[in-house]
């Protein structure tokens, strides 16, 4: 397992915003759902796992 497979896309879903980030595929099967700070809305909303 290369470190790019760990490279995972969290996209936001109030806008068109997108953060790179990584995860433990061992540990985590599910798609990861996350509340960060949207910078394009200046507000913190859901980003969720998707597709590279």
């Amino acid at each position: 397992m290369s470190s790019q497979d760990r490279i995972i896309k969290l996209q936001s879903t109030k806008s068109r915003h997108v953060i790179w980030t990584s995860k433990n595929k061992r540990k985590v099967e599910r798609k990861i759902e996350l509340m960060k700070f949207d910078p394009t809305l200046r507000k913190r909303v859901l980003f969720k796992e998707g597709k590279k």
